[in-house]
């Protein structure tokens, strides 16, 4: 988690360089691009997930409610459809953490959800937003991690955006319209959605 940290760190100041004039902080910039060009690869294990370490140990504790090496996935953008091979370790971490007991809280189902719906697979964000909800919500929909953790809530309301973002509406939501949503890359401007039958319809912003 710490390298894919420090990945978006120095990928976002080598973005805002290359937009702005900084020109007399090139010695910077030269940097920081040495220390990302030394960081160390993701790899992949035995079993065809991402390993969280450096080099590959037995888990203690298999079905661990973090999946803090999923950090490049969501809510990085270092792992993406054009790195297939970590998006398909990504994919076999959750399914073996899920197979041992993983995401029992909700800060954790949260994240889970965010990382289903940015891998693009609307029905298993849609069945961890409803674990979220139905098994770790108080009646007033507050986080139920004893006695109470805001990061369920911020995530699971994340993770709903990330899923209506994306454009793969799950079937489950197959009509509705969001107004007045500030998304990542558009700046100042707003943005309304419209889907119908389980597709995006409209996208306006202003």
């Amino acid at each position: 988690m710490d390298d894919a940290i420090l990945r978006a760190l120095f990928d976002a100041y080598l973005g805002a360089y290359s937009a702005g004039d900084f020109t007399s902080d090139e010695w910077l910039k030269q940097k920081v691009e040495d220390a990302r060009s030394k960081m160390r690869p993701y790899r992949v294990g035995s079993k065809g997930q991402l390993l969280e370490w450096d080099k590959e140990y037995d888990e203690c504790e298999p079905g661990h409610r973090h999946v803090s090496h999923l950090f490049g996935l969501y809510p990085g953008h270092d792992i993406t459809e054009d790195t297939p091979e970590l998006i398909a370790a990504c994919k076999k971490t959750l399914e073996l953490r899920l197979a041992n007991g993983g995401g029992h809280t909700g800060w954790s189902r949260a994240w889970l959800t965010n990382l289903y719906a940015r891998l693009g697979d609307a029905d298993a964000a849609y069945v961890n937003l409803q674990a979220l909800i139905g098994k770790s919500s108080y009646p007033n929909l507050f986080d139920c991690h004893p006695p109470f953790q805001i990061d369920g809530n911020f995530g699971g309301v994340a993770a709903i955006i990330e899923m209506l973002t994306s454009g793969k509406v799950a079937a489950n939501f197959p009509n509705g319209r969001l107004c007045g949503l500030r998304v990542k890359g558009d700046g100042e401007r707003l943005v309304d959605l419209e889907w119908s039958d389980g597709g995006m319809t409209t996208v306006s912003r202003k």
